[in-house]
């Protein structure tokens, strides 16, 4: 099985929607996926991502399933206001480098600078939340692995956001969050393709096929309207 993680398209992030140049982003990524196979579409129920969900969708005449659980992680808040950044993940990850901290840290979420950011309950639930999506997808978490089952899809799109995406690829990878962020910075409707193998009741590791692909809206801009 293959799911197909893409990152919604430029946002007005206060009224939770597209831009103009947003819906550009979306509609070059359904033209992008429209050779991939694409079964079944899930979406974050936030709006920018919805929105751009419903264009790969309508490309592929297929319905649009709204996942609560993948709308965009929380951070920061009053417990943070002192850190750098008051808690941001991206921009966290950039004060550790300056300060030699470690990204692979495995106890990332007991140290600082992410102790006290409430973005670590958040990919706790999250983890949670995914592997019971994946057992419906037949696949279903032991330890740092997936049993394989029965499948009811060979290839699904999911569309979410920069911070849950990155907190789920986290998690299915076993890689520390911190990482994670560090190295997959997805621009807007960036492609990142992750592939299950199909052998019934085997233990088995994700891989990669396509990571952070966003060609498709490199010339893009409002102008070329």
């Amino acid at each position: 099985m293959r799911i197909v993680f893409v990152r919604h398209g430029h946002p007005n992030y206060k009224d939770d929607c597209l831009t103009e140049l947003g819906r550009l982003h979306a509609q070059a990524a359904a033209e992008r996926l429209m050779n991939e196979g694409i079964q079944k579409i899930y979406s974050s129920t936030c709006g920018r991502a919805f929105q751009t969900a419903e264009y790969t969708a309508k490309a592929l005449s297929l319905d649009v399933e709204g996942l609560d659980f993948m709308r965009e992680i929380k951070w920061g808040g009053e417990k943070c206001a002192d850190l750098p950044d008051k808690g941001h993940p991206w921009k966290t990850v950039r004060t550790m480098a300056d300060e030699e901290l470690d990204l692979l840290n495995t106890d990332w979420d007991k140290c600082y600078p992410f102790d006290v950011n409430p973005v670590v309950d958040c990919c706790h639930k999250m983890a949670d939340d995914i592997d019971a999506w994946l057992k419906t997808l037949g696949y279903t978490r032991e330890g740092m692995y997936y049993r394989v089952g029965e499948r009811p899809f060979d290839t699904v799109a999911l569309f979410s956001h920069g911070g849950s995406s990155s907190a789920v690829l986290a998690h299915i990878f076993n890689l520390p969050f911190p990482f994670v962020c560090s190295a997959i910075r997805p621009d807007f409707t960036a492609i990142t393709v992750v592939k299950f193998s199909d052998e019934q009741g085997r233990l088995v590791a994700p891989e990669f096929e396509i990571l952070n692909d966003a060609r498709h809206i490199k010339n893009i801009s409002v102008d070329e309207r």
